[in-house]
């Protein structure tokens, strides 16, 4: 078997590609930077991955909104290659930025399966941009990219300006959890939920990541691909030498799916 094969959506004013890159690299995967106008112009085919990555970043300067633009363009300019790959069962990852992308296109959470725009990401709370290192809880949803994180508590950094998690309306909010497609949620160090700044932003139930009600469509704030290697952990001379950072295993239960069932 071949190795899954992951796609790293780029724009104009992507910032973490290569770093989201070497993350599908470190877990197993073949990855492949390719512009959004490759896709548009044919030059590249959706259909020839296994998985989509949107990675943080200030796509076209987040004019508008945050990842505004970009939603836009793969719901009016890609429609037809995105559901299919949907339908295909294939995975797809946003993070930060791309996360405010998959919201705004209406792919996540997508409860009534037509993809209209149920969630927003909106201004922090604090008003200014939070780059801070925040605590994690699993919440043991039904999300595929977190099925290989055994750790109850990760600790990951967020940076963004956008980050408040916001529904439409409380039955929203209430589908989300009841459905179990809240995959993380800020807490502190001990698992306990609580205000600034264990939540950065102020998102509405602690939470920094969901996923679709198939658990293949996912998206998180913080950044995984961030704290892939152990050192790269704020207090790395004090923690255990295990060699991986946290952000690690949601990509490799991303790559072990796509091998398995893709």
């Amino acid at each position: 078997m071949g190795k899954a094969r992951a796609i790293i959506l780029r724009a104009a004013g992507t910032n973490c590609d290569a770093e989201s890159a070497f993350a599908f690299e470190k877990a197993g995967a073949k990855a492949e930077l390719v512009h959004i106008n490759q896709l548009v112009k044919g030059e590249k085919e959706l259909k020839n991955y296994n998985m989509l990555a949107i990675p943080g970043g200030f796509t076209y300067g987040d004019d508008i909104a945050s990842g505004k633009i970009l939603a836009n363009e793969l719901k009016y300019k890609m429609e037809y290659d995105l559901k299919r790959f949907i339908r295909d069962g294939k995975l797809i990852i946003g993070i930060c930025n791309g996360f405010q992308v998959l919201v705004k296109a209406g792919l996540l959470p997508n409860l009534d399966a037509e993809f209209n725009m149920e969630v927003t990401l909106t201004l922090n709370d604090s008003a200014r941009f939070e780059d801070r290192w925040v605590y994690l809880k699993n919440s043991n949803s039904k999300c595929v990219w977190t099925k290989g994180v055994s750790k109850e508590i990760i600790y990951l950094p967020v940076a963004h300006g956008e980050g408040k998690f916001v529904t439409k309306n409380e039955t929203i909010l209430k589908l989300i959890d009841s459905e179990g497609l809240v995959a993380f949620r800020y807490a502190d160090q001990n698992g306990h939920f609580g205000g600034y700044p264990v939540n950065p932003n102020g998102s509405m139930d602690n939470i920094a990541g969901i996923c679709d009600q198939t658990g293949r469509i996912f998206g998180l704030m913080p950044h995984p691909e961030r704290c892939i290697e152990a050192t790269q952990h704020p207090r790395w001379t004090r923690m255990p030498k295990n060699g991986e950072g946290d952000g690690l295993a949601i990509f490799k239960s991303g790559v072990e799916y796509a091998k398995k069932e893709l």
